[in-house]
């Protein structure tokens, strides 16, 4: 089972706008249709109820959107970018790549996040028309996209988790109350990924797991629990399963317990059930009382079972249903249609960029996207363009903010990867 990936993902860019002006028969004094670029594409993360695993993921890891396209004349728009919409399972969490930052928990179907938005497309010269310039000269250049690495951690999404040390029973019971193959044989480890089971009970059905894999110290990554630990978060309801054959059953019991609560000390609060598994061995049928009475005041109502030949096994599960029905919540099922325009952009860019200059040995460094965009259409040789653009400068504040700063003719002003001679 793959229950972690890495991936890489790049937004689309938006389109440039363009300077067009009109050139129609009988219409003397055509004016700007420079039409905008297309915005570019957006990356999506979606949580599908039909995807099962992240394995698709193991084999693909880089995704990338489409550019918007350029604008054109007749004030035509640019064609937008196509999105990237990446579906995961259910219980899906999106972490940034190497640290502890979670940028979204996808538990519910439909549920999802833009992890990385396209950029903006570019104005044309239609956008910059005043009444004072009624042909402008001016241009935007698309916006650039976004770049990042992020790690998708999957955690099953079940009603009740059956949890224990290795061997005590959790595979075999999950085979006798469900239609669930799990792998079983008298070794340690011999369930190595999660596997889950539905059970039916009074019309009704939930989702079982096994969790395999948690022994002493498997809160510190010992063994192989460590990867399975996080599985448990997401259930309601726990079954611990004990060894009633084994040297120290209450031992076992308090060991696995303690690593639940090293791990999260909320899954204390779980309500747990205990299972005392093997009642066919006759060695624990003779002991039962003597076991009722040593794990009395556990914390968790104390059944017998055999999940060998099924015995006690519907009182456990009658019991286990009941303590649901007081726990579950109504999620919600089947498949949800997505509001594209409701998703949380995990970076949303402000409407209105600040102004920032910083001087460093050389030059004056404006810290304007949306300026040093239009600076990067510019036609340098046209004297014109030059007397808008400082306009431009002038309406916006930039020239202001540079005179503030100490800014002095001769001195080199840079706009993105322009710059210029101040005059």
């Amino acid at each position: 089972m793959i229950d972690q990936a890495f991936i890489h993902m790049i937004s689309g860019h938006g389109g440039n706008g363009i300077v067009s002006g009109r050139h129609e028969k009988f219409v003397p004094r055509g004016g700007p249709d420079g039409g905008d670029g297309g915005r570019g594409g957006d990356i999506i993360i979606i949580a599908d109820g039909n995807v099962n695993t992240l394995l698709e993921f193991r084999y693909r890891r880089r995704f990338k959107a489409t550019a918007g396209g350029r604008g054109e004349g007749a004030n035509k728009h640019g064609k937008n970018g196509g999105d990237v919409r990446i579906r995961v399972p259910v219980g899906t969490q999106v972490w940034e790549a190497d640290t502890d930052n979670l940028f979204a928990d996808l538990s519910s179907q439909g549920q999802g996040i833009i992890v990385a938005k396209g950029g903006r497309g570019g104005r044309g010269n239609a956008r910059f028309a005043t009444s004072t310039n009624q042909y402008p000269l001016l241009a935007e250049e698309g916006e650039a996209g976004e770049e990042l690495s992020i790690r998708l951690e999957l955690k099953l999404l079940a009603d009740v988790g059956i949890i224990g040390l290795p061997n005590a029973g959790k595979s075999s019971l999950l085979a006798s109350v469900s239609a669930a193959r799990p792998k079983v044989a008298d070794y340690p480890f011999t369930t190595l990924e999660p596997v889950l089971g539905v059970v039916e009970r009074f019309h009704d059905t939930f989702v079982m797991v096994d969790i395999p894999g948690l022994i002493e110290g498997a809160s510190e990554g010992i063994g192989l629990g460590h990867d399975f630990l996080r599985h448990i978060e997401r259930t309601r309801v726990l079954v611990h399963v004990v060894d009633g054959s084994a040297l120290d059953p209450l031992g076992d019991l308090r060991t696995i317990n303690r690593e639940l609560v090293q791990f999260n000390e909320e899954l204390a609060g779980k309500p747990q059930l205990i299972a005392i598994n093997k009642l066919d061995i006759a060695e624990v049928r003779e002991l039962r009382a003597d076991l009722e009475e040593l794990f009395a005041g556990q914390g968790g109502p104390v059944f017998f079972i055999s999940a060998a030949t099924h015995d006690g096994v519907d009182d456990l599960l009658n019991k286990v249903y009941e303590v649901l029905q007081e726990t579950r919540v109504n999620d919600e099922t089947g498949v949800a249609e997505v509001d594209m325009d409701s998703l949380p952009v995990l970076r949303p860019r402000p409407r209105r960029e600040p102004i920032n200059i910083r001087k460093l040995r050389d030059a004056f460094v404006v810290e304007a996207p949306r300026v040093a965009r239009i600076a990067a259409m510019l036609d340098e040789q046209d004297w014109n363009a030059r007397i808008q653009f400082l306009g431009h400068l002038q309406r916006t504040g930039v020239v202001k903010a540079l005179e503030d700063a100490g800014i002095m003719p001769g001195d080199t002003v840079r706009f993105g990867s322009i710059e210029w001679e101040w005059e």
